[in-house]
């Protein structure tokens, strides 16, 4: 495989996102499971192989429209060779481990444009008598495509930003060093969000063991055994999304005036943590330090037999600060009556809460459209109104 090749060349990065098997192998282009009819008239599988043209950085217009093919002869549906297009059969070495049995001559008026338009045709071909046999036969069979340090964060590819044709906007969320402060219920579905995005650095910071009351407000399932482990809280969430991505930093520490300067090196920071002290140092910190923040955070109480709140976001960013301190945004008041630090398991307030920080932070740096500028929202559960105040323009 040779993904900057895929990745700079339209064809081929069409065929991986329609979800053919590409594999790149001297210089050749193979598509594997491609569904045919044998002998048989049985529905089976080979290797579609085809002549590889680039430039040196992409592909060029196919210089041969001939394919060959691995794994059989191709019939139709009553067991008859498919004469039609198969130019010759016989087994043919074509490299390491890859022997051809016969191959295929089919071109159109005008040529292949480029190998998409080339394999799909020869595809089609192939699949439509297999399909006649078995209509769930396909070639398209969405494979993970395992990648190098050298060449993602993800551990796989991202083939859902390239499905969508945005993975120029999605690139603008590769900050170098993104910290969350508090890996509580928001905090933890707020990695959940962007474990997903090319940050290269997710720095964790939270002092405290995961325990039974977490695990009900946090993405995912904890096991039993994990819980009777009684693990850190970054430790935890640093395994579950290892298997997805690199990049994740545990700082098993609460964030105080001991280590504080530490967040001077990042991009950028989620705080959510609780009131008090601590967050009041944080903050100035960060302001001193002219790193942009956003602080989540709700208010729940109770309400005869029910529970009534707010859901807050407040960001920060270097040239709108006045916000914070003018409108009283955050609290730093320790301590309380209210509920929800009485651990009532909210996990869709804390699933909410994350979502809508996720959403500012990506306006803020451009991945969404941002008519009003809005560095305060506030969402009440009773009424279900969303405001927006403290705008930056």
């Amino acid at each position: 495989m040779s993904p900057p090749l895929v990745s700079r060349s339209p064809d081929l990065q069409r065929l991986q996102d329609e979800g053919y098997d590409v594999e790149i192998r001297s210089n050749y282009l193979l598509v594997k499971h491609v569904p045919y009819v044998n002998s048989a008239r049985q529905v089976a599988y080979g290797t579609m192989i085809s002549e590889l043209s680039t430039s040196g950085t992409t592909t060029v217009r196919p210089s041969t429209h001939v394919v060959s093919f691995a794994g059989g002869v191709p019939c139709d549906n009553r067991g008859a060779e498919l004469t039609n297009i198969i130019n010759s059969k016989g087994s043919n070495r074509i490299t390491e481990g890859l022997t051809a049995d016969c191959t295929f001559s089919s071109k159109p008026p005008e040529g292949y444009l480029d190998y998409h338009a080339k394999i799909t045709a020869y595809v089609n071909m192939l699949s439509g008598w297999a399909q006649a046999i078995d209509p769930a036969a396909t070639a398209k069979t969405f494979p993970v495509v395992p990648t190098g340090e050298e060449e993602s964060v993800f551990r796989y590819l991202d083939t859902a930003s390239s499905r969508a044709g945005i993975s120029l906007i999605t690139s603008k969320l590769a900050l170098a060093k993104v910290a969350i402060v508090g890996l509580g219920g928001t905090g933890s579905f707020i990695l959940d969000l962007i474990a997903k995005t090319p940050i290269q650095e997710i720095h964790l910071y939270d002092g405290d063991m995961l325990y039974t009351h977490n695990a009900f407000r946090a993405p995912g399932a904890a096991s039993l055994e994990e819980l009777q482990a009684a693990p850190s809280k970054v430790e935890y969430y640093q395994r579950k999304y290892d298997v997805m991505r690199r990049g994740i930093v545990t700082h098993p520490v609460h964030v105080d005036e001991s280590n504080v300067a530490d967040l001077k090196e990042m991009t950028f920071v989620f705080l959510t943590m609780d009131s008090g002290p601590a967050k009041e140092l944080i903050v100035k910190k960060l302001e001193e330090y002219d790193v942009p923040f956003i602080d989540a955070g709700m208010g729940v109480y109770r309400t005869g037999d029910a529970l009534a709140g707010i859901v807050r976001v407040t960001a920060s960013v270097p040239s709108h600060r006045r916000h914070v301190w003018e409108g009283q945004r955050l609290s730093f008041y320790d301590g309380g009556a209210d509920d929800y630090d009485s651990n009532i398991q909210i996990a869709d307030l804390n699933a909410l809460n994350a979502v809508l920080a996720v959403l500012k932070w990506k306006k803020l740096y451009g991945f969404y459209a941002d008519l009003e500028h809005e560095l305060y929202m506030a969402y009440t559960i009773d009424g279900n109104h969303l405001l927006n105040e403290d705008r930056a323009c």
